[in-house]
């Protein structure tokens, strides 16, 4: 698969079938994952690979109760801030929260969950590219994700029913949900244009191009 191809269709995909992802397949995307940047070469980094039915049906149960506080959240206006048109962001959460109604009502169904760990990790910095080539690397084999962070309501919870030995530190970045898409792989359409995002040797100087379409689009059929 083209790179472009990768990066401009990889989307999060929260409708996924129930078929297995293969073994083999996950060693592929992780190995993938492994090889990300990271400062030093320290990989300070952990996954944990869940399949078992009866540990996603608790986790699913987790999740319900996570999901709920952060609608009580959203209700309350703790995540409310945006800079985008506000009408727009209201019809943008509409649709998100139909997508995650669906996703936390089949969170038991999903195949594969894949929890990821670091350690010291400076904001992210170090374990952030292995999450999006985690991604990359199953959209290349035909495998939707979703990156969630909802379960950090109840971290602690989630460590203790994983057996995470934080006592060393180690702590839950975010939760991937893997599994093969129901819907169809696109060109998200709905981003500000570049020139609209980004200025050039200082904030709000105009970039010196503008890219008013994406300059990919998959190949006429």
């Amino acid at each position: 698969m083209d790179v472009y191809e990768a990066l401009y269709t990889t989307r999060m995909m929260r409708r996924m079938r129930k078929d297995p992802v293969p073994l083999e397949t996950q060693c592929r995307i992780l190995d993938a994952a492994i090889r990300a940047p990271n400062g030093g070469n320290a990989q300070r980094w952990h996954f944990v690979a869940v399949d078992d039915p009866a540990l996603k049906s608790e986790l699913a149960e987790l999740y319900r109760k996570c999901r709920q506080q952060e609608y009580a959240d959203i209700a309350g206006g703790a995540l409310a801030k945006t800079i985008h048109d506000p009408e727009e962001h209201a019809a943008t959460l509409r649709r998100i929260k139909a997508s995650g109604d669906y996703f936390t009502e089949h969170f038991a169904d999903i195949p594969l969950l894949l929890f990821v760990f670091s350690i010291d990790d400076h904001g992210g910095a170090n374990i952030y590219p292995a999450i999006w080539s985690t991604l990359l690397a199953a959209r290349a084999e035909g495998v939707g994700g979703v990156i969630t962070t909802v379960l950090r309501y109840e971290e602690d919870t989630v460590h203790k029913l994983l057996g995470v030995p934080t006592g060393e530190g180690w702590r839950m970045n975010v939760m991937l949900a893997l599994g093969y898409p129901l819907g169809r792989w696109g060109v998200a359409a709905n981003r500000r244009p570049v020139h609209e995002v980004a200025g050039r040797n200082a904030w709000g100087r105009h970039f010196g191009a503008t890219v008013p379409e994406p300059l990919w689009a998959p190949a006429a059929e």
